[in-house]
């Protein structure tokens, strides 16, 4: 086999090398089963399991919403892959492109900038691809400038700081205009993250809005803008149009069969002629793959997945495996001939256990299993307290759809080390008050020494070093009168 090119050589050549690529839902259980099946090969040398990830850790999505509220610690919603995989070499890149036909993987790492080495060429045996998904965007114009997007841990986190900076310009500002668009919130996409991303902000600053001494819970302005005529579409539509309800009840305006048109100015106009001055656009209008299956000679189908067997194999070659955002995978338990399994971390899991024992049967030469598993039904949170369910055909709503949410997620975290902290936390959340604090200068470590060093304060929305717009520390332009300033989703 041959030895990596522009990296650390990993040693005596493996008798099997196993490449993952990804480490989302599919990338760390698929691994995690292969580590613990193929442990004393692994401790021997005989094999290598390889996962290429962008991030040391796997984000447990459905915990993206609660972690925006302030319900549950960032680290808690994520799981240390080097602790996880001990067995396993995890490698810290991209793959940027992958050579079926040569059984190599091009991946650029942390260092490739800084040791001038160039990309990396990782050569295997098996290949699982698991890269998921990236957000679906666009040709909208000011999307790019003032969007946010609510896919990974480090958007949710800043989205939390930015609503609550968001009420603090507010209750500083002397101009009625930047004050109305500082306190209008705009989320675009009707699905599971923007529904729950809204629900749960919305909650979360009306609370924080009783320590404001001249913001009320009614001065805010949430928006929900969907392109379809229903939003939590796996709910079925009687729950759907429960969630609708809850949401109007709590004078959020939810815009269907809407789109958005523009963003430009910070002015959000919608296809049925609104127009909304906001500084907070959120954007959860789907997903696509991963940009690496396109820089692949593996088939592709039309909408960019993998095509797959059942046995989560790529379609018409070996050694290659797929699942979870990344494939398309058929629905071996559906009515309808054709139909293809749902994108969601329920499929994700499951396809992860059957694909690792498949990856296994194919080394010993064993027959492999196909994928059948009938989809359960789907869970939303709809904030404290507050939810919708169906679940195994029964339909529940309010707190019991709540709880259940809850509860289904606790069990599904992965170790028993999360399990606990998040039980901990939601334990004593219950306890004592949430908390209301913005830390966004997390996003600028460096901002205060730099201003002590003679630099420029970043305003909250600009990048940092005086790169830009005028910041904080600076006098205000003339023009710019701002001041201050799953049952679900799978990432692969």
């Amino acid at each position: 086999m041959a030895s990596e090119s522009g990296g650390t050589p990993p040693g005596p050549p493996p008798g099997a090398r196993i490449l993952v690529v990804g480490g989302g839902y599919v990338g760390m259980y698929t691994a995690l089963r292969l580590q613990r099946k193929l442990k004393q090969r692994i401790r021997s040398g005989a094999a290598e399991i390889v996962v290429v990830t962008p991030e040391p850790y796997m984000t447990y999505q459905p915990f993206l919403p609660e972690a925006a509220a302030g319900s549950i610690s960032p680290r808690h919603v994520v799981v240390p892959l080097r602790r996880v995989l001990a067995d396993c070499r995890i490698v810290i890149g991209e793959a940027q492109r992958i050579d079926h036909a040569k059984r190599t993987a091009t991946v650029t790492t942390l260092a490739t900038a800084e040791d001038g080495t160039g990309a990396v060429e990782i050569p295997y045996d098996e290949l699982v691809l698991a890269p998921g998904s990236v957000s679906r965007t666009l040709p909208v114009p000011g999307l790019a400038e003032h969007g946010i997007g609510f896919k990974t841990i480090e958007e949710a986190i800043g989205l939390r700081n930015h609503v609550i900076e968001q009420m603090d310009i507010a209750s500083s500002t002397r101009d009625p205009a930047v004050r109305d668009a500082a306190l209008t919130f705009v989320v675009v996409g009707g699905g599971y993250a923007g529904v729950e991303a809204l629900a749960e902000l919305e909650d979360m600053a009306r609370y924080a809005s009783r320590y404001y001494h001249n913001i009320k819970a009614e001065d805010l302005k949430w928006i929900l803008v969907e392109a379809s005529g229903r939003i939590l579409p796996e709910v079925g539509d009687e729950m759907g149009l429960y969630a609708i309800r809850e949401l109007r009840g709590r004078n959020i305006d939810v815009r269907l069969d809407t789109r958005l048109v523009t963003c430009e100015d910070r002015v959000a106009v919608l296809s049925d002629g609104s127009r909304f001055p906001t500084r907070t656009l959120v954007w959860t209008a789907g997903v696509r793959p991963a940009p690496v299956l396109a820089a692949t000679d593996l088939p592709l189908d039309g909408r960019g997945r993998l095509r797959c067997t059942a046995q989560l194999a790529v379609e018409g070659v070996e050694h290659a495996w797929a699942a979870g955002d990344a494939a398309a995978v058929p629905d071996l338990t559906a009515a309808e001939p054709g139909r293809e399994t749902a994108p969601n971390a329920q499929h994700a899991v499951r396809q992860a256990k059957v694909l690792a024992g498949n990856v296994l049967a194919s080394l010993a030469g064993e027959p492999l299993r196909e994928y059948r598993h009938a989809y359960v039904g789907s869970v939303a949170s709809l904030g404290l307290h507050k939810g919708v369910a169906h679940v195994y055909g029964r339909k529940l709503k309010g707190y019991p759809a709540w709880l259940m949410h809850r509860t289904y997620h606790l069990s599904r975290v992965p170790t028993f080390n999360r399990k606990a902290r998040v039980l901990a936390e939601w334990t004593l959340a219950g306890l004592f008050k949430r908390e209301i604090v913005s830390l966004g200068s997390l996003e600028h470590p460096r901002a205060e020494f730099e201003l002590a060093a003679g630099g420029r304060r970043p305003r909250p929305d600009g990048p940092p070093n005086g790169d830009g717009p005028p910041g904080r520390g600076d006098p205000p332009e003339p023009d710019d009168p701002q001041g201050p300033d799953d049952l679900r989703r799978n990432d692969g």
